[in-house]
């Protein structure tokens, strides 16, 4: 399926095209569920929105029971199915297993394959390019192979620049929808939708001739009725996504949905219960799910200085000067603007256990979050937790001075900056006797007790 990126691309080279309103790329990070295909397909059909018949097995002898007996009529001959590895990740039919299995797509046409795949994808990790470390396998699907006269592209997203929802068409679908923009971005459609109006009958009626159905065909009729449905789906559970890729015409002039992803917007957990209930947690970042309890925003990332800031701008900028300064920052953490020791003793705890981390750099700006709360809550964290990582903070803004004065006193001596730069400097280049040594203002390191060395740096414990 396609990224949120290469979303973004889409819309862009579609909209160059199109005469449509420039799409803009998202900016902040946005909080969303995304649930499995198959769950996207049960909430689908809730809608009048037609899918292949499709059963979810957890046991290789579960998909091999489903296949032969459910989706098959004994004495007659065999349909073929397809089986699908149910993990959050696009490119899963290009992926591999970490037990060698390739592909997370394959056809069923015999007995005894569809226990044999299911037995080589559950407990399996897959490796895709958006799971490049591999995410784990726990249920397969199985599914009616469709054939397709058409296969075409649809999704609905929220876009900024349209000030509402988005419709995306192709009618090239089945494939990688980012290289088919990238090389024929005359077969990109958007139609953007007035919140206000909704999706008419017009505009459902131009994306399905866009889509390569001809008007006044059943199969054009179908479709104007799915994208309404769609559309329609999309407000009523909160979505902040819905991607159909391939979109079939049947021979018999049938329209299904044959792959979907839909993501739905984290605020509105409240209103969408039931579809929050069917959170899959074992494919999730286990760091951004105990973040998120705790209220945290948490990215983990695969570089190794461990970054602890309030507001996503700042953190951004954080990032950045790492990036700069040579090295890789191994998160985006924003603790917020209300942030309170507890939640400050999390955050350690989150950077403290990440094997990756070698440094930490704490960058605060005091306005409605006061430096002297951060200071408690990072030396708190410190002497509870028994940090063994070195910490460079830079404070500034309300009560920096006091922040300054509690983290002088504490037992864990941290580094303490002049400004971003310079915290991004010692935090990065390892320079960290240095600056222990000016915090005693150039008197021997053994006034401060034992060296600790540990990742590269060293810090001071009294």
């Amino acid at each position: 399926m396609i990224s949120s990126a290469a979303t973004t691309f889409v819309r862009r080279a579609g909209a160059a095209v199109n005469a449509s309103r420039v799409a803009a790329p998202a900016m902040g990070a946005v909080r969303k569920l995304n649930v499995h295909e198959y769950i996207s397909m049960e909430i689908m059909n809730e809608h009048g929105i037609a899918t292949p018949k499709n059963y979810v097995a957890t046991t290789p002898e579960e998909a091999e029971e489903i296949y032969t007996t459910m989706m098959n009529t004994p004495g007659k001959p065999l349909k073929d199915v397809v089986i699908k590895a149910q993990v959050l990740s696009g490119g899963r039919g290009l992926g591999t297993f970490k037990n060698g299995f390739k592909g997370g797509v394959h056809m069923v046409t015999k007995k005894g394959q569809a226990g044999y795949m299911a037995s080589q994808m559950l407990g399996q990790e897959l490796v895709t390019k958006q799971a490049p470390n591999g995410i784990i396998c726990q249920k397969v699907l199985l599914m009616d192979r469709m054939y397709a006269r058409n296969e075409m592209y649809l999704s609905i997203l929220m876009d900024r620049a349209a000030g509402g929802p988005l419709l995306v068409g192709s009618p090239r679908g089945g494939t990688s929808i980012e290289d088919v923009a990238k090389t024929s971005p005359e077969l990109i459609f958007t139609e953007a939708v007035d919140i206000n109006v909704g999706l008419t009958p017009e505009a459902a009626h131009r994306m399905a001739t866009n889509i390569g159905l001809e008007a006044g065909t059943d199969s054009h009729a179908k479709a104007v009725t799915l994208i309404t449905n769609l559309y329609a789906m999309f407000l009523k559970c909160d979505c902040t996504q819905v991607e159909v890729n391939p979109l079939t015409e049947t021979p018999d002039g049938d329209v299904v949905v044959c792959d979907a992803k839909v993501n739905f917007d984290d605020n509105a957990a409240f209103r969408q219960k039931k579809i929050f209930e069917k959170r899959d947690f074992s494919q999730e970042d286990t760091r951004e799910v105990e973040a998120a309890k705790y209220d945290l925003n948490y990215i983990g990332l695969d570089g190794n200085i461990g970054c602890m800031v309030n507001g996503a701008g700042l953190a951004m900028s954080t990032m950045d000067i790492i990036n700069i300064k040579g090295g890789r920052p191994a998160n985006f953490l924003d603790v917020g603007g209300g942030a309170n020791e507890k939640q400050i003793q999390k955050a350690f705890e989150l950077l403290d256990a990440d094997d990756s981390v070698e440094a930490i750099l704490v960058n605060i700006f005091g306005g409605i979050m006061k430096c002297d709360i951060i200071a408690n809550g990072v030396c708190k964290a410190a002497q509870e937790i028994g940090m063994k990582k070195p910490i460079v903070i830079r404070l500034t803004g309300t009560n920096a001075a006091l922040a300054g004065k509690i983290i002088e006193d504490s037992p864990f001596k941290m580094i303490l900056a002049n400004d971003l730069e310079d915290a991004a400097e010692k935090a990065v280049g390892g320079d960290v006797i240095e600056a222990l040594m000016d915090l005693g203002d150039g008197q021997g390191l053994e006034d401060y007790g034992e060296v600790v060395f540990g990742g590269g740096y060293v810090y001071i414990v009294k």
